[in-house]
């Protein structure tokens, strides 16, 4: 016979924590705007997590800039990006993604003729961590 321990809630993480579990969507969540007419939603927004939907026109593109603490993963849901990490140049079509360290010099840009949505993963959150090139 085999001993087993009963599952209680020392096992797992404090269920309390998520008792404002809720969907989340560009609806519902915090928007902001960037750039020449580009979207944001933060869709997720933790000190040590953030997740946060973006739409950027054609011919919009970011300054090229460094987080000095957080590393990103840029992922394109829909679209064509290019994302200029360092020295490399990655070119995103949907379904793809790009992880980029801290410290790490980068500009996510549209070239193409079409909306590009994707979605940025930071940890750590990137509010106050951005230093521009």
């Amino acid at each position: 016979m085999i001993a087993t321990r009963p599952l209680g809630p020392t096992r797992f993480m404090d269920r309390r924590k998520f008792q404002d579990a809720r969907a989340v969507d560009v609806l519902s969540a915090q928007h902001y705007q960037w750039g020449a007419g580009c979207d944001g939603w933060r869709l997720l927004n933790l000190p040590n997590l953030s997740v946060i939907q973006e739409r950027a026109p054609p011919g919009a593109a970011e300054i090229r800039h460094f987080h000095q603490r957080a590393q990103q993963f840029f992922y394109v849901l829909s679209g064509a990006a290019t994302l200029e990490c360092g020295e490399s140049r990655v070119e995103l079509q949907a379904g793809q993604g790009c992880h980029v360290a801290a410290g790490l010099e980068h500009r996510f840009s549209n070239l193409t003729d079409r909306d590009v949505i994707f979605l940025v993963i930071s940890s750590e959150s990137t509010l106050h961590d951005r230093i521009n090139v």
